[in-house]
């Protein structure tokens, strides 16, 4: 029951319009149907190879994000049926996913990857790159940029996780339109935060998982 039951009381504790991302690395296929049966359509996996197997094993009608870090030499073997990229942090690798994206005759929706941490291991643009990058994504006909994404510092000092998260949200206001919708910031420490900073996209993972295996 422990699957069914974390899933429920997370879905609970969101917002309707805030969208819930299943992060689902490390664990069997067998928790994932659990989560799937439960009614969750959206996981989230940060391995490539692993993504690429489970949506292989598992039903079609997942729809399937790569939440982790990309490399570009990885994204020709997720562009044939990847639905969202959330860790987008460098031109390279947006021409990259436009290419390979392309050549399957896809649009791929992106998310850009901004630094908000204090952390220098987190990637992402500078918040001050992001209005330029979204003109120059624009020349790609393949890829649609649809929001961006954050990773706040992991700390317990919550003013900070609130300050950092406040500072995405006032740049996403400010590049919003109709194409531009989604704000995926907060994970199973944080997401209720996040979802007070105007989140509108989580990924929770151990909370409905448990720890990582």
């Amino acid at each position: 029951m422990g699957i069914e039951n974390n899933l429920n009381t997370v879905l609970s504790s969101l917002d309707k319009e805030v969208a819930l991302v299943a992060v689902s690395k490390t664990k069997p296929n067998s928790d994932l149907l659990l989560a799937y049966h439960a009614g969750q359509k959206i996981f989230g996996e940060n391995k490539v190879q692993e993504l690429v197997q489970k949506a292989e094993d598992l039903p079609k009608d997942i729809i399937w994000h790569m939440i982790g870090h990309l490399q570009t030499n990885k994204v020709k073997f997720i562009a044939p049926f990847v639905s969202l990229i959330h860790g987008v942090d460098s031109i390279k690798l947006l021409k990259e996913i436009n290419k390979r994206a392309e050549q399957n005759n896809r649009i791929i929706d992106c998310l850009l990857q901004v630094h908000i941490a204090t952390e220098s291991t987190k990637f992402g643009f500078d918040i001050t790159d992001v209005e330029q990058t979204i003109s120059i994504a624009k020349e790609f006909q393949n890829i649609k940029i649809v929001g961006l994404m954050g990773m706040a510092t992991f700390t317990d000092n919550k003013q900070q996780v609130i300050q950092e998260f406040n500072s995405l949200k006032v740049v996403f206001d400010t590049v919003k339109n109709e194409h531009i919708t989604t704000l995926s910031m907060g994970m199973s420490g944080d997401y209720q935060l996040a979802i007070e900073q105007g989140s509108t996209m989580v990924r929770v993972g151990s909370a409905i998982f448990g720890h990582r295996n």
